[in-house]
């Protein structure tokens, strides 16, 4: 009895293990879509990756709120066009609460230049209410410019 009680307990420990690294992947995969979709300046397919309600504070600290406001803040920015990418260092799923906490770099970039400009640091909130892991809440804090 003792030894299935431990191969079942392995067997859980496993399984967990092994959906922890699938939603990891997951989220990692929508970041770089994210970041392609960023760097060909295709809005439209970067906001499939949040949810509608979704929130900003941008590297400067203006808070946006929703798909909709985040379209009317990018297009009311001055000067030349820009494209921001994200690095994660850290992903951490929660698998009873369908949340994950992505952490990592980011770096400014001006339209057809791979030389950064500004950077910093970012947190997001990740959500797969929906079935799919979206971006519920993002964080940039400037450091770099």
């Amino acid at each position: 009895m003792k030894t299935i009680l431990l191969s079942f307990i392995g067997v859980l420990v496993i399984t967990f293990c092994f959906a922890q690294d699938s939603d990891v992947s997951q989220i990692l995969a929508q970041r770089e879509a994210s970041n392609q979709a960023l760097r060909a300046f295709d809005e439209d397919l970067n906001a499939t990756f949040s949810t509608a309600d979704a929130f900003i504070t941008t590297g400067a600290g203006a808070l946006i709120a929703g798909k909709e406001a985040l379209s009317t803040y990018l297009k009311s920015q001055k000067g030349p066009k820009m494209y921001w990418i994200r690095t994660p260092d850290e992903v951490i799923v929660n698998p009873k609460t369908m949340l994950a906490w992505e952490t990592g770099t980011w770096k400014g970039y001006y339209e057809d230049s791979d030389k950064p400009v500004v950077g910093g640091k970012y947190s997001a909130q990740w959500t797969k209410a929906s079935g799919t892991w979206l971006i519920r809440s993002q964080l940039f804090v400037t450091l770099e410019n």
